[in-house]
């Protein structure tokens, strides 16, 4: 009877502890890379962060930010303006990335500024939902960055 409890607790161990872990992996398609930088909302290039659906569209050339803004590739990085916080997001299409091994670079849909749209395979990916894929065959969202806000200054970083 003692055994089988033992063996019951090592069970319970067992499946708990896979279940841990299958929580903490990432949805992230896309390598990791160093992302590391400051964007001053009052600068003239950053103005459209300042109202809810804003983007601006960064990379290692964008005001001397350098390579860690340059996100995977060199695809560059979309700061997105959310309700109350900042989004930020590698251009870099995950599809098309773990299909085909591919560096693509999504582009903003120029009829809808709250997508995002992969040249390459269509896919469409909502903005304001974390980067998540709204429409095409995608099933990876964008590869998210951290974000914080002072009242002038976004960071962005992983």
């Amino acid at each position: 009877m003692a055994s089988d409890s033992k063996i019951s607790f090592f069970l319970i161990t067992i499946v708990f502890a896979i279940i841990l872990s299958s929580c903490n992996k990432k949805n992230d398609v896309i390598p990791d890379v160093i992302v590391d930088f400051s964007l001053d909302i009052n600068d003239p290039e950053f103005t459209d962060l300042a109202t809810f659906s804003g983007i601006a569209l960064v990379n290692s050339k964008t005001n001397n930010l350098g390579i860690y803004a340059a996100g995977y590739g060199g695809n560059g990085i979309i700061i997105f303006a959310g309700v109350e916080e900042f989004y930020a997001y590698d251009r870099t299409c995950p599809h098309d990335y773990a299909v085909n091994g591919l560096s693509i670079k999504v582009n903003i849909d120029p009829s809808n500024s709250l997508n995002a749209i992969c040249p390459e395979c269509s896919t469409n990916y909502a903005l304001a939902a974390g980067g998540t894929p709204s429409k095409g065959i995608g099933r990876y969202p964008l590869k998210n960055y951290k974000t914080s806000f002072d009242g002038r200054y976004v960071r962005v970083w992983n």
